[in-house]
C-alpha cells in the first residue's frame, strides 16, 4: 500500500462530527470558533448600522461594533480520527430562522452564556432542549463579571438535571476545546442512551 492510499484509507476512516456554538448577542460565539479552528475561520460579520441599534441590545457590549449575520464555521481535529465542524449561530432573534437548517444533522451544541444578560440564553436553551439536541452551558468568563458557580447558572437557567455547565474563557484554545471535549462526551452518551432505550 502506497503512503498516499494509506493517508486516503485514513480520511475515510475519519469521524466527523458537527456541532453548534449558540447563545445571545455579543456572547462570543464568533471568537470561540476563530481561537479554537485549525482552519482559517468563515466569518459572516457585518458592522453594526445606526438602525440596527433600535433592535439590538447593547447592554454590557457597548464597544461590540459587528455582528454575525448568518454563520461562523471552523474545524477543529480532537484526535486522530476525530474532527468537529463548527457551525457559529447567529444571535440576534431576527436571524433566528436560520437556526433550524444549522441544527440538521448536530450531534450537539455549545450554548454560551455570559452572566452579566444571562437570559438570552433561554432562547437557545428551549431551542436544543425541544429538539432533544444534547448541549453544555459554557459560561464565557468576561473580565470584571461576578463569578458563578456552576450550580448556580443550572438552577438560574432551569436546566435539565445532568446538563453540563462549564466555565470557558472564549478567546483561549485550549479552553475552548475542553467544553468541545466534554460536549462531544456528554452528546456521545446521550444519544447511546437513547439508542438503548429505543430497541430495549
Amino acid at each position: 500500500m502506497t503512503s498516499e492510499h494509506a493517508d486516503a484509507v485514513r480520511d475515510t476512516d475519519a469521524l466527523t462530527l458537527k456541532i453548534l456554538v449558540a447563545g445571545g448577542f455579543g456572547v462570543g460565539k464568533t471568537t470561540l470558533v476563530s481561537a479554537v479552528s485549525e482552519i482559517r475561520p468563515l466569518r459572516t460579520e457585518e458592522r453594526l448600522s445606526e438602525a440596527g441599534r433600535l433592535v439590538d441590545d447593547t447592554d454590557g457590549v457597548a464597544r461590540k461594533v459587528t455582528t454575525t449575520v448568518a454563520m461562523d464555521f471552523g474545524r477543529i481535529t480532537i484526535h486522530s480520527g476525530l474532527s468537529l465542524y463548527l457551525f457559529g449561530t447567529p444571535g440576534q432573534d431576527r436571524f433566528w430562522f436560520l437556526w433550524n437548517e444549522l441544527a440538521e444533522g448536530a450531534l450537539g451544541a455549545v450554548v454560551l452564556a455570559d452572566t452579566r444578560r444571562l437570559e438570552d440564553c433561554f432562547p437557545a436553551v428551549d431551542f436544543f432542549e425541544y429538539r432533544r439536541i444534547p448541549f453544555v452551558v459554557a459560561v464565557n468568563c468576561f473580565a470584571g463579571t461576578r463569578a458563578y458557580g456552576a450550580h448556580d447558572v443550572s438552577r438560574a437557567l432551569d436546566l435539565d438535571q445532568g446538563t453540563p455547565v462549564v466555565l470557558c474563557d472564549a478567546r483561549d484554545r485550549d479552553s475552548g476545546k475542553e467544553v468541545l471535549v466534554r460536549l462531544v462526551e456528554y452528546a456521545g452518551r446521550m444519544h447511546t442512551a437513547r439508542l438503548l432505550d429505543s430497541v430495549g
